[in-house]
């Protein structure tokens, strides 16, 4: 087992979680996802009020259920805290008007995509910025942090500039969080030539390729680990991010061949149209 943890380099405990859940699913993984966005949504909910709210929602579940799965999530205790959300637009800062309506992708580096999402670890919440091509669906920034700042998403940001050349008209478009909003994550958008988008205020389908993703990432990566610390979740959401996601996972919407080998496709077949 040690060497199989070192080849796919993957913590220990990692690992064990997912060998067992392999052998039994995870009934629960639905109501899960519904609860922590409900939990972040309206951190003061307890066991009870959850309960009936998703109810409400349609969904048969009792209150036992419920505070078993806050209680296994650390939830419960939300509602003592000071929490802050992923997106904050009470800011008063410019925000700018959404390209994508109409928007007609058809190459690489036409539009960047980009959002932040939480990651519970066994003690405390970190915070992932994710920024995506939307034509290939490859990851070409991350970043991971404690804080959710301009520096996280700076990050991302900048991670994206090395890996990728910017093309005449490339709009980047995300919510208007703080985080983008800031003068700083403008200025180095507009240094580099890239037009801004931002989703109109309380509509996340607008950044629904995003949104996405990021429930991708959280179905098969997050909730199958059981991450200690703030390095082992790195370790593992970077091995995700970087290998499975671009380089293994068959995308649905890319003819199901992985984002770095559908761009590989796209560059042969120009090379074969130039000549």
């Amino acid at each position: 087992m040690g060497s199989a943890c070192h080849t796919l380099s993957l913590p220990r405990s990692t690992w064990y979680r997912r060998q067992k859940q392999a052998s039994s699913p995870d009934p629960d993984i639905d109501l899960k996802d519904r609860i922590q966005r409900l939990a972040l949504a309206k951190s003061v909910y307890g066991y009870r009020r959850m309960t009936v709210e998703l109810q409400r929602a349609g969904l048969i579940v009792n209150h036992k259920r419920v505070l078993r799965i806050m209680r296994e999530d650390n939830l419960l205790c939300l509602r003592k805290r000071r929490f802050i959300k992923t997106t904050d637009s009470e800011h008063g800062l410019p925000v700018y008007p959404n390209l994508k309506i109409g928007l007609v992708v058809d190459g690489i580096d036409q539009l960047w995509v980009a959002d932040i999402t939480y990651i519970r670890l066994q003690g405390e919440f970190i915070y992932l910025a994710v920024i995506l091509d939307a034509h290939s669906r490859r990851v070409i920034g991350w970043a991971l942090s404690r804080r959710i700042d301009t520096e996280l998403t700076l990050a991302a940001l900048r991670m994206a500039l090395k890996s990728r050349t910017v093309r005449p008209g490339l709009i980047h478009h995300s919510d208007q969080g703080v985080q983008y909003a800031a003068t700083e994550y403008i200025n180095l958008l507009k240094e580099n030539g890239i037009q801004v988008s931002m989703s109109r205020r309380g509509t996340p389908y607008d950044n629904a390729q995003a949104e996405s993703f990021m429930k991708t990432l959280k179905y098969e990566e997050v909730y199958l680990s059981d991450y200690a610390n703030l390095t082992e979740a790195r370790q593992s959401i970077g091995r995700f991010l970087e290998q499975i996601y671009n380089r293994e996972r068959l995308h649905s919407k890319i003819g199901y061949v992985p984002p770095e080998e559908f761009e590989a496709g796209l560059s042969r077949h120009n090379q074969t149209t130039i000549c």
